[in-house]
């Protein structure tokens, strides 16, 4: 079952808010998108280089309501990176901005449609596609890493129920967008409030930007989410001294919010009769896997709440073995239908069935108190949030070292420490790894040290960096 193709029912309601035209109904919407997907010749893989415009959330509808399966990037992905997924997963077609740069020997222009452009593979070689598979989502956001989370229907369908039942989604919601459609938060809103027939107001402004509290304010939006660092951006903004009587709840999730700033926004929707969700996800999960109800917002700081509606969750020590008891740590297990298929890294794992059976170890260590709700208190893996995307430390160290130059990396999330051997590259390799993974350089700091610490078969000793 896939809902995209159910949306003809919503045919008069408000799909879209756009700075330039305004309101896109769904049916004019839907006239779009299928004129998009009618260049399409059968069930196969597209990518979409994502923007959030009309031109963008048009061609991913109308891929959706054709089976189409769908690769999903940010525009602002690294030239390089990208050209690297296209070779690694061959897609028959790429529906992209006219700025962006592609191929011209390998690829053909069949159709545009305003600002964007589908384009068309001149190879003859094709992906061998699973039935079950929907969407392609990096797990890095928009590093370009060419490890891709299949995504089922199943998956999608499941996550928009629970997302619309928990947070009380009806057609009368109107989000504005905060986050990139490509990152699994961002796409998250758009499938849900589409699976609701509500209406989303587009917009690529930053928080920063006064067209977005104008949009804002004059489309009466009722929600936004956002990872951490949005956070702290509303902070500076003095958001609890905003007049914005349309928002009727907001959402966080893309990594941990530090226990002050969520007690401290807590207090300040208390105050403005807004509700305010705290959420945790991984895109292995299609986007969550527990909510706080927001009526807990004050009494659990710190915590990530409940499983949403349909999923479980338990603690595992290290042989294991199912932990009973409160408030003893061990690894967070997720159970649910939103579990992915698993991972893809080329175009021959698209043929891949479920390999996860429901089930998610994910990597993260986490307690239970006696009401049952979980907070996270560490992390079995190597990898950061930075800013809402997760970034592999393994995969700055690989890049690194490619450059030429030994160093090991460590840090915690939104403070991403490289340690380096050079000292006079400091700031050569702190531009490098900024522009490469698209982290901001504020959170990035590079160390020097004269010797990377390892032990006798060469394994970096990361405990005694520090």
């Amino acid at each position: 079952m896939n809902f995209y193709n159910e949306l003809d029912r919503f045919s008069d309601r408000t799909a879209l808010i756009t700075e330039d035209i305004g309101a896109i109904s769904y049916k004019n919407l839907l006239a779009v998108a299928d004129k998009i997907a009618g260049h399409i010749e059968n069930r196969c893989l597209a990518f979409i280089v994502c923007k959030n415009s009309f031109e963008s959330i048009a061609g991913y509808v109308g891929f959706q309501r054709a089976g189409v399966a769908i690769g999903l990037v940010d525009a602002r992905i690294d030239d390089d990176l990208f050209l690297a997924l296209l070779e690694s997963y061959r897609p028959k077609y790429v529906y992209m901005p006219k700025e962006s740069q592609i191929d011209g020997i390998t690829f053909e222009s069949v159709y545009s449609f305003e600002n964007y452009v589908l384009f068309k593979s001149l190879k003859t070689m094709e992906s061998v596609l699973h039935r079950d598979l929907n969407l392609l989502l990096t797990t890095s956001g928009s590093t370009g890493s060419p490890k891709f989370v299949r995504q089922s229907y199943k998956n999608i369908n499941s996550q928009v129920v629970a997302l619309a039942e928990y947070l009380g989604i009806t057609s009368d919601n109107r989000p504005i967008t905060t986050m990139p459609m490509s990152f699994t938060y961002g796409l998250s809103i758009i499938n849900s409030h589409f699976f609701k027939g509500a209406s989303l107001i587009l917009t690529d402004a930053s928080l920063v930007d006064p067209r977005f509290w104008s949009m804002l304010k004059e489309n009466e939006a009722t929600t936004f989410g956002g990872v951490p660092f949005i956070y702290e951006i509303l902070k500076k903004l003095r958001f609890g001294k905003m007049k914005l009587p349309s928002l009727k709840y907001i959402t966080q999730a893309g990594g941990k919010l530090n226990n002050k700033l969520m007690a401290e926004f807590a207090q300040i929707c208390e105050e403005k009769s807004i509700d305010f969700y705290v959420m945790y996800g991984q895109t292995e999960a299609t986007a969550r896997i527990s909510y706080l109800p927001c009526e807990y917002a004050q009494k659990k700081v710190g915590s990530i709440g409940i499983p949403i509606p349909g999923g479980k969750m338990w603690l595992e020590d290290n042989e294991g073995n199912r932990i009973d008891s409160a408030d003893v740590a061990g690894e967070l297990v997720y159970q649910g239908d939103n579990v992915t298929l698993g991972y893809a890294e080329n175009y021959l794992d698209l043929a891949k069935g479920d390999e996860n059976k429901g089930l998610l170890r994910t990597g993260d260590i986490a307690e239970r108190d006696e009401d049952g709700f979980f907070t996270i208190v560490g992390r079995t893996k190597r990898f950061l949030k930075m800013y809402g995307n997760r970034i592999n430390l393994d995969e700055i160290e690989q890049l690194v070292t490619e450059e030429g130059y030994d160093c090991a990396c460590s840090g915690e999330d939104n403070e991403l420490i490289i340690y380096l051997t050079k000292s006079k590259e400091i700031e050569n390799i702190k531009s490098y790894i900024s522009r490469k993974m698209k982290i901001h350089p504020s959170g990035i700091d590079v160390i020097y040290i004269s010797k990377i610490p390892r032990n006798e078969s060469g394994k970096i000793l990361y405990s005694e960096l520090a």
